[in-house]
C-alpha cells in the first residue's frame, strides 16, 4: 500500500470514528474510548477466562486453556517492558499488580491436583 493510499485510509476511518460519535451524542450514548487501564483489564479478564477462574462468556463454560493463558500473561509482561518510565503510577500498579496476581494464579491452577 503506497503513502497515498494509507492517508487515505487513516482519513476514511477518522471520519467514520467522529461520525460514529456524533450518532452515539445525538442518541444520548455513551461513547466508550478505550485507555490503557481498560486494555490492561480487558487482557487480565481473558487470562482469568483462560485459567478457569471466571466463565467463558461466549461458551457460558468454566474451560482451562494454559497455552492460552500463558500467552496472555506474556502478552502483558511484553507491555510492561515497552512501557517503562511511560506510565503514571496508577497505570505502573495495575499492570504490576495484575502481573502477581495471574502469575499466581498460573501456577495454584497448575497445581492443582
Amino acid at each position: 500500500m503506497d503513502e497515498k493510499q494509507k492517508k487515505t485510509v487513516d482519513q476514511d476511518w477518522k471520519e467514520q470514528v467522529d461520525k460514529e460519535k456524533k450518532t452515539y451524542q445525538q442518541q444520548n450514548q455513551t461513547y466508550h474510548k478505550p485507555d490503557f487501564k481498560i486494555f490492561i483489564s480487558s487482557l487480565s479478564m481473558q487470562s482469568m477466562i483462560a485459567l478457569g477462574r471466571l466463565e467463558n462468556p461466549v461458551t457460558k463454560k468454566t474451560e482451562k486453556n494454559f497455552d492460552q493463558a500463558r500467552y496472555l500473561i506474556d502478552t502483558l509482561e511484553i507491555i510492561e517492558a515497552k512501557t517503562k518510565n511511560n506510565l503514571d503510577q496508577e497505570e505502573k500498579k495495575l499492570l504490576e499488580e495484575s502481573l502477581f496476581s495471574l502469575r499466581m494464579a498460573y501456577l495454584e491452577e497448575k497445581n492443582k491436583k
